[in-house]
């Protein structure tokens, strides 16, 4: 499985947290194409609530770095606009939360123009927005949502779970032709007010690179179980397989990178080599990604499986505010072990 696509000749690294990985990611885009912008609220003079865009409105002007008024659907309206003439703009909502008063703009007009004008008029814009829980957000601030934007055709959707994934898969985000709803945890951006993880700061090459999307990636190779998952998940999965190997268990963990395309193959290929099955989603279980996993599998070959698969996700319940509520709804760790001996018993 190709992680990362980058030249071998006189490629240099370093080591940047998610959020530092983001906003190089764009700013080599916006030195390579002008018709690439970024607009949304706080992008500009705040850098994005979560580092997103920091210092590029220092670098590239307020004529490409636009702050916009508190109004999803119009600055969406705008994104999308400006797509169809030929930009390619990148649109922070500020948490995905807030894309009900927006989804009008979203769903009917942004991943549908493409569709609706035949195949001649292309909308290539990127959504980026924050998501995620284990902070004490609430129920309006803490949602991945993910399985949605998922479920309505028209939008690729991509998340990130690492920093060289995050810079890679910007990129490859920019210059899709498509509409892209790239979606970061706040979990697994490196910023030192927030929980840290140590797996929020990675080497990353200094040149621009690409990372197909729809290409999931072994994060670690494993024979015993099969863990599928995605954005902050996967460093929680890979913290329990790296205990459970202690005690002969050696966990395979999927990073999907990607929900639209999705990587059936490399999920088919792992599950069948080991037989067992763990779904970890930080969105909610009913209607969304682990049922969909679950059923490739079925439709597959059901009989691959040695024992039931499992799922651990956010019960379908708004994500409570009180911290010990919230982390008895969330994919923890404890949560993530738990089901793998389950599956291997």
């Amino acid at each position: 499985m190709v992680k990362i696509e980058v030249p071998t000749e006189k490629t240099t690294s370093r080591k940047l947290t998610v959020a530092k990985a983001i906003v190089e990611g764009i700013a080599q885009e916006m030195e390579r194409d002008p018709s690439v912008i970024v607009l949304g609220e706080d992008v500009g003079v705040y850098g994005g609530i979560f580092s997103s865009t920091t210092g590029l409105l220092e670098r590239f002007g307020s004529d490409r770095i636009l702050d916009t008024p508190i109004s999803e659907t119009a600055f969406i309206g705008l994104g999308t606009g400006a797509a169809v003439e030929g930009m390619r703009p990148i649109v922070e909502l500020m948490f995905v939360d807030f894309f009900g008063v927006a989804m009008d703009q979203i769903y009917n007009h942004m991943a549908k123009i493409h569709y609706e004008s035949g195949g001649n008029v292309s909308v290539p814009m990127v959504i980026t927005t924050a998501v995620g829980g284990g902070y004490s957000d609430g129920a309006q601030h803490s949602q991945c949502l993910w399985g949605t934007f998922a479920h309505l055709p028209g939008m690729k959707v991509v998340v990130p779970s690492s920093p060289a994934d995050a810079k890679g898969l910007i990129i490859s985000a920019i210059r899709d032709d498509n509409p892209v709803v790239y979606m970061f945890h706040k979990g697994i951006m490196g910023l030192p007010w927030m929980t840290k993880s140590t797996r929020a700061l990675g080497v990353v090459p200094e040149e621009a690179y690409t990372i197909p999307l729809g290409k999931a990636a072994i994060a670690r190779a494993g024979t015993d179980v099969t863990v599928v998952t995605l954005s902050l998940s996967v460093h929680h999965s890979l913290d329990v397989a790296d205990e459970l190997a202690k005690e002969g268990i050696e966990v395979e963990v999927i990073d999907l990178r990607s929900l639209v395309p999705l990587d059936t193959e490399t999920v088919l290929e792992s599950v069948a080599k080991t037989g067992r099955l763990v779904v970890v989603d930080e969105d909610y279980q009913s209607f969304g990604l682990s049922g969909e996993i679950a059923a490739i599998v079925a439709e597959k070959d059901p009989r691959i499986l040695r024992s039931a698969m499992r799922r651990v996700c956010v019960p379908d319940t708004p994500i409570p505010y009180a911290r010990s509520l919230e982390q008895a709804t969330l994919p923890t760790p404890t949560r993530i072990a738990a089901a793998i001996m389950d599956v291997m018993a």
